[in-house]
């Protein structure tokens, strides 16, 4: 275990280092995520000047799911980035043979090549979101629920970094995955608005298929007192350990049958 500690806090002083010596880029990150998400919010204050409420939700109950959505996503996006490099190009390179010499979990050390720390604006954002959503709401969170709070941002980090593991580790067969990547975490989109406000078939995609609707609406319902505990967090940390399982399993199997790009 120290031996981990002590690789992951090289990487962080590195990264930490990088930041330093680049804070034009940094900046420029955090502005440009800041950016696009103020336009959809724009989008949103415009739809709502011209209806009342959409399914039912009102402009600030949608604002706070928009903003809670910024969170799994943006703690996913800061820890697990490296995932996307992985599944272009590492095994039809050969470079995983590197992390298989090591005597260190390979997970890990590809999770640890990147901190990608522009995404703090992903986090700023949806942290300024949700607090002009609870305001305008006038939301009273208790002790309890905002430990929950953070167990289902958590979880749904974990969701975001499990689907993208598996996909991931489909490149162990298909060598890259990078285009599948992309296509399967555009449905992540859905998650900032409310399920019934689609189809059945996207509901039922986003719910049970590739599961982002945990990741935001879901537990975010259940702070605006629309949805059960039993759903809401219970159902968020459920599927969280089976989408792990699920996908960690598959980077296991992968891991085991991988050839280097020689043979």
């Amino acid at each position: 275990m120290r031996r981990y500690w002590k690789l992951y806090k090289r990487f962080i002083s590195q990264y930490l280092k990088i930041l330093m010596q680049s804070k034009t880029n940094f900046f420029m990150g955090f502005l440009g995520f800041f950016s696009v998400q103020m336009s959809g919010i724009a989008f949103l204050y415009l739809v709502f000047e011209n209806i009342p409420n959409l399914n039912g939700w009102s402009f600030y109950e949608i604002l706070f799911i928009y903003g809670f959505a910024q969170l799994p996503r943006g703690v996913d996006h800061l820890l697990t980035d490296y995932l996307w490099v992985f599944s272009r190009n590492t095994i039809v390179t050969g470079d995983f043979d590197r992390y298989i010499l090591r005597p260190i979990n390979p997970l890990f050390q590809v999770i640890a090549e990147r901190l990608q720390l522009d995404a703090v604006g992903e986090l700023v954002t949806g942290v300024l979101i949700m607090g002009i959503a609870y305001n305008k709401l006038n939301m009273s969170l208790t002790l309890i629920e905002i430990v929950l709070l953070i167990i289902v941002i958590i979880a749904g980090a974990i969701i975001y970094t499990s689907i993208k593991l598996f996909i991931a580790s489909l490149a162990f067969w298909m060598k890259q995955t990078m285009h599948l990547l992309f296509m399967v975490y555009s449905f992540s989109d859905f998650a900032k608005y409310p399920n019934n406000i689609y189809s059945k078939a996207i509901q039922g995609v986003i719910t049970f298929i590739i599961p982002f609707a945990f990741t935001a609406f879901i537990p975010a319902s259940y702070f605006l007192n629309k949805s059960s505990i039993y759903l809401g967090i219970f159902g968020t940390v459920g599927v969280a350990i089976a989408t792990f399982v699920i996908a960690y399993s598959t980077w296991c199997i992968g891991v085991k049958n991988y050839e280097s790009a020689g043979n």
